[in-house]
């Protein structure tokens, strides 16, 4: 459980990740009598029981950190049965589908169930999540998972190829999302499942040649306010770093005889005070705070296109 429940410590046969470092979490269901193997030693459940969550537990060799499950940290730490959306991908499918407390959405496919923590955890309590892989070991992982974190009222896990049997819902949903090698396929079905009021439809794919047919078959089945859009996260680094203070001031002015003698005007000569690395010190620099852009940036996972179903007329 622990997924859909607001709680404050850890109980037999909750979901826990515990914290190793950066970029090290373990998913692990608590169960009595258990132990799990970290780099800081052994981990065993019965000492997890009854601890709050956030608690920072001493190993044999350091330290871990006992975290409730968010959809967030799911994403980060669960296992990968397929590819997966990260939540820069995530947060804009569910901005642009609109979902809300209460919607109805249809998912193609399931995989890793990356973005179907985050669609559960927006629309419930009362939504409900038709999600479909057409791989039956992958549909029945899921189908485990989701029971296991407590969200078997809100989700249907069916076992079907949407591309050739379609979703088989009747405007039922108000949101689609596609995951799908061939989503173009499946975007008539998609607009029968979709309720007469019209709705929201979401397609990810990594190739742009995936792209452009699904926007002509999207405008072929009367679709409106078709856009795709890529979404990159950049992420800048706080650094302390140093400037030297530059000064322009004069030691000698002179004036030049030459120039003295002649009948044009005098020419100064300037002599400006030498810059010398052995007289520099803390005095002569700069101090500030910068934001500097991190060298590696993540980089292309896919494009996203959504469109608006204004008017279902199925005919």
């Amino acid at each position: 459980m622990s997924f859909n429940a607001n709680k404050h410590n850890v109980g037999c046969g909750d979901t826990v990740l515990l914290y190793v470092g950066y970029d090290n979490m373990l998913p692990v269901v608590v169960e009595k009598g258990k132990t799990h193997q970290t780099k800081f030693g052994a981990v065993k459940h019965d000492d997890l029981i009854g601890k709050q969550f956030g608690t920072r537990l001493q190993c044999p060799r350091g330290w871990i950190y006992l975290l409730r499950p968010t959809p967030e940290l799911w994403t980060l730490s669960l296992p990968h049965r397929t590819q997966i959306l990260y939540t820069t991908d995530i947060s804009m499918v569910i901005f642009q589908l609109d979902l809300r407390p209460g919607s109805i959405v249809a998912e193609a496919g399931t995989g890793s169930g990356s973005l179907s923590h985050a669609i559960l955890r927006t629309i419930a309590p009362k939504g409900h999540l038709h999600t479909f892989e057409f791989h039956k070991e992958r549909s029945e992982k899921a189908r485990e998972e989701f029971h296991l974190h407590g969200h078997a009222q809100c989700v249907t896990v069916t076992h079907r190829d949407v591309c050739g049997e379609g979703f088989q819902l009747e405007h039922t949903v108000d949101a689609v999302f596609l995951d799908l090698p061939k989503p173009w396929e499946c975007i008539l079905s998609a607009k029968r499942a979709m309720k007469k009021q019209g709705g929201r439809i979401c397609s990810f794919s990594p190739c742009i040649e995936q792209v452009q047919r699904t926007c002509e078959e999207l405008s072929a089945k009367k679709f409106t306010d078709i856009v795709t859009m890529e979404c990159l996260a950049r992420h800048f680094n706080l650094q302390y770093a140093k400037l030297q203070n530059v000064s322009f001031k004069t030691i000698d002015e002179t004036i030049d005889p030459q120039a003295e003698a002649d009948s044009e005007p005098p020419v100064k000569k300037a002599n400006v005070t030498p810059s010398s690395r052995d007289r520099r010190g803390d005095s002569d620099m700069h101090h500030f705070t910068s934001a500097v852009p991190a060298i590696n940036m993540p980089g292309h996972t896919g494009f996203l296109t959504f469109a608006t179903l204004t008017s279902n007329d199925v005919n």
